[in-house]
């Protein structure tokens, strides 16, 4: 089993959306769970809408106690939307406690970069826990803002990230209101691409796993 933490301390990143839409597409080989454990509530509003048709098994608690235990289920894999505040860290750390990996989503806001960044060196980096950018909400129409952001997050801030980015499609905005994850859009080039997208970050998350010793069970 793997144990995922998707982490975002800025609202708009993209956390929930990556969230959902990672699951849907471990979940067409593997026994996917979402948890959501941010008040907010945002990935539980989406299931919601969604009801029977998630292609994954999903459920909402923020008790820290239920946290701890998340490694006893049956799953491959568990996504967890976390907290998008550090307001109260209790619940942050409860989940990190037992994470195998961190996905930080960053999209090409600059205001949203030192939050990021103090979550890593406050929350991850401490903990030893092996973590990845990934860029999201990329606008291909907008010349050289991929690359500006790649650089900035390779050069400038010196951090790990995925190769694969996450396009900016309206029909990510779109989604929870209908219910539905990326594996389930209408039949479009532009919807083929954005299970491309996510699909090639699944690719690099497992292959990363070939050679990342699991977490032992707490006793």
């Amino acid at each position: 089993m793997r144990i995922v933490a998707l982490v975002g301390q800025k609202g708009g990143v993209g956390k929930t959306t990556t969230t959902m839409n990672l699951a849907a597409v471990m979940a067409k080989h593997s026994r996917v769970l979402v948890v959501d454990v941010d008040p907010q509530g945002s990935t539980t509003w989406w299931a919601e809408n969604a009801g029977e048709d998630l292609p994954f098994d999903f459920a909402a608690d923020a008790d820290p106690n239920n946290l701890a235990r998340l490694r006893q289920l049956d799953f491959d894999t568990i996504f967890v939307d976390t907290p998008g505040s550090l307001e109260d860290t209790r619940v942050l750390s409860a989940v990190l406690e037992v994470a195998d990996f961190v996905i930080l989503p960053l999209n090409p806001e600059p205001l949203n970069t030192p939050a990021m960044v103090r979550t890593i060196r406050q929350h991850v980096a401490p903990r030893g826990i092996p973590h990845r950018v990934l860029l999201s909400k990329i606008d291909r129409r907008r010349a050289g803002q991929l690359e500006d952001w790649e650089k900035l997050v390779d050069e400038g801030l010196k951090l790990p990230r995925f190769r694969q980015y996450i396009r900016l499609y309206a029909a990510h905005a779109d989604a929870p209101l209908a219910g539905r994850v990326v594996t389930q859009y209408p039949d479009t080039r532009q919807n083929a691409n954005a299970i491309y997208d996510y699909t090639h970050v699944a690719m690099e998350l497992m292959a990363l796993w070939a050679n990342q010793p699991q977490r032992a069970e707490a006793v």
